[in-house]
């Protein structure tokens, strides 16, 4: 029997030990969004899945004039990412974003996602919403990762399905939410939207013991983690045999550190006049 899913309980500390890896894809989806934005008498801007809000921080360094919201559906990373408001710019504000959408009074010039729609199933079914509050010249910009075949997802999957663990932390089949450049592309060129979309694999250098399961500690493994969290036992056994699959599949290199690929998928969509 599988489990009923558990939304994760988030960690921004955790998330954010390989905040400069992480950084990385925000900063090349960035510098593909245009520089002018519409609006009058300043853009507005959506960082949709904000998480602990570095990547708000970026938005608002590329866009000094732009009053930006970063949404997220989690307190923990929406506390943390408070942090960085800046009164009349930079603000924060609960939402789940398999519901979002934007108000007739909020036209936004850009809506920003960065590694968080991967978490909403059919988030492909909002983008005519999304693309029609924006007003020509606006932009959508978002990018998902695209690793869910590599082992630190496929071993994870697997050991979660293990007779052992079923019951408690069992994974349902997978339905992969990321779709490939050509297929999000198709979507938004027929909602007459001019399409940037690519993909890149970075090769991560990690360090540290176990930094492939540290990594996952803050994304993959929160569901897990959220189901074994009256059990401590049972999670730091769970741990024990993921870090041992993880250290076969990425073994250390001669320098000390651990080669980490991963697979990102970008999309910027800006609606035509």
């Amino acid at each position: 029997m599988t489990p009923s899913p558990a939304r994760p309980v988030w960690d921004p500390g955790q998330y954010l030990h390989h905040a400069d890896h992480r950084l990385r894809p925000v900063l090349d989806l960035l510098a593909r969004v245009p520089a002018e934005l519409p609006g009058r008498p300043a853009p507005r801007i959506a960082d949709l899945g904000c998480g602990p809000g570095g990547p708000s921080a970026p938005l608002a360094e590329r866009y000094p004039e732009a009053y930006i919201t970063g949404y997220d559906n989690s307190p923990a990373m929406l506390a943390e990412a408070r942090a960085h408001e800046r009164p009349g710019r930079l603000d924060f504000a609960e939402a789940d974003l398999a519901t979002w959408r934007p108000s007739p009074a909020d036209r936004f010039g850009l809506l920003f996602s960065n590694a968080a729609l991967q978490w909403v199933p059919d988030h492909v079914s909002a983008f005519p919403a999304w693309v029609a509050a924006l007003p020509p010249g606006g932009v959508l910009a978002f990018q998902v990762p695209g690793n869910f075949s590599a082992p630190s997802h496929t071993l994870l999957a697997e050991l979660r399905n293990a007779p052992r663990w079923r019951s408690r932390v069992g994974a349902p089949p997978r339905t992969d939410a990321v779709r490939t450049p050509s297929e999000y592309a198709e979507r938004l060129l027929a909602l007459d939207c001019a399409v940037d979309a690519w993909e890149t694999t970075y090769i991560h250098l990690l360090t540290g013991e176990d930094p492939v399961l540290d990594w996952v500690k803050g994304t993959a493994l929160r569901p897990v983690l959220t189901l074994l969290d009256d059990d401590p036992g049972a999670r730091d056994a769970f741990l024990s045999e993921y870090a041992e699959a993880l250290r076969e599949a990425y073994p250390q290199g001669p320098d000390g550190r651990t080669p980490f690929p991963f697979r990102r998928v970008f999309a910027v969509a800006e609606r035509r006049g």
